[in-house]
C-alpha cells in the first residue's frame, strides 16, 4: 500500500493516459463506426461490400495484431507518428468496427414502414438518415454500445506492449521495481480499472434511462 500512495503521481498519470486513449479513440470510433454503418445499409452494393469486408476483417483480427501492423507496417509506408497516436489508430481502427455493428443493428429495428414513409415523401437517402433512421437508431443502442467502450477502456492495456506509459504498463514498471509489493501493485492498478468501468456503466445506464423517458 505504501508503494502505491509514494507512487500515486505516476499511478495517476498512468490513467490519465488511459482516459486520453478511450476518450480520442471512442469519439473517433462512434464517427467513423456511424459512416460504416451508413455504408453497410446504403444503396450502393460496392460500398455496402467495401465496408462490409472492412468491418468482417478487423472483427475477426486480434487487436494486439491491429496493434503490430499499425506501429511496423505504418513506418513501412513513411508514415511516422508517436506511439500514443499508434495506438489511437489501432484502437480506432478495431473499436469502429464494433459500434458500426451495433448501429447497425438499431437500424435493423426500424420499423420498415417509417423508411419507406420518409422515401414516398422524396427524402433523399442522406436525409432519411439523419432525420428518421439514426436518431432512433442512436437512443436503441446505447446498452450494446456502452459495452463497446468500456471494452475499449480495457483494451488500451494492450498499448502497453508498445511503449504507451497508461494505467498497464505503470503497473509493469512499478512491479519490476517493487517486486514484493507486485500484488498491492496490481490489485491497486485492477481497481483504477474497476473504477472508471463502473462509472462508465452507471453513465450508460442513466442515459437509457433518460432516453426511455423521452420515448
Amino acid at each position: 500500500m505504501d508503494v502505491l500512495l509514494d507512487q500515486r503521481s505516476l499511478i495517476l498519470d498512468g490513467f490519465l493516459m488511459t482516459l486520453r486513449l478511450t476518450a480520442v479513440s471512442g469519439v473517433l470510433s462512434i464517427v467513423i463506426g456511424t459512416l460504416l454503418a451508413i455504408l453497410r445499409v446504403c444503396p450502393i452494393p460496392t460500398l455496402r461490400a467495401a465496408a462490409g469486408t472492412y468491418v468482417v476483417l478487423l472483427r475477426n483480427t486480434p487487436l494486439t495484431l491491429v496493434f503490430v501492423l499499425v506501429a511496423f507496417g505504418f513506418p513501412r509506408i513513411d508514415i511516422r507518428l508517436s506511439f500514443v497516436a499508434f495506438a489511437t489508430v489501432a484502437l480506432t481502427a478495431y473499436t469502429c468496427t464494433f459500434v458500426c455493428e451495433a448501429i447497425r443493428s438499431g437500424i435493423n429495428a426500424i420499423d420498415g414502414g417509417e423508411i419507406e414513409a420518409a422515401r414516398s415523401i422524396g427524402l433523399p437517402f442522406r436525409r432519411v438518415m439523419s432525420l428518421v433512421v439514426l436518431p432512433q437508431a442512436f437512443r436503441r443502442v446505447i446498452p450494446p454500445m456502452g459495452s463497446v467502450l468500456i471494452a475499449l477502456t480495457k483494451n488500451t492495456s494492450i498499448a502497453a506492449a508498445f511503449s504507451v506509459t497508461e494505467a498497464t504498463q505503470v503497473a509493469r514498471r512499478l512491479a519490476n521495481s517493487f517486486a514484493s509489493a507486485t500484488i498491492p501493485i496490481l490489485v491497486g492498478i485492477a481497481v483504477g480499472y474497476l473504477v472508471i468501468t463502473l462509472v462508465m456503466s452507471g453513465g450508460f445506464a442513466v442515459l437509457e434511462r433518460r432516453v426511455a423517458t423521452v420515448r
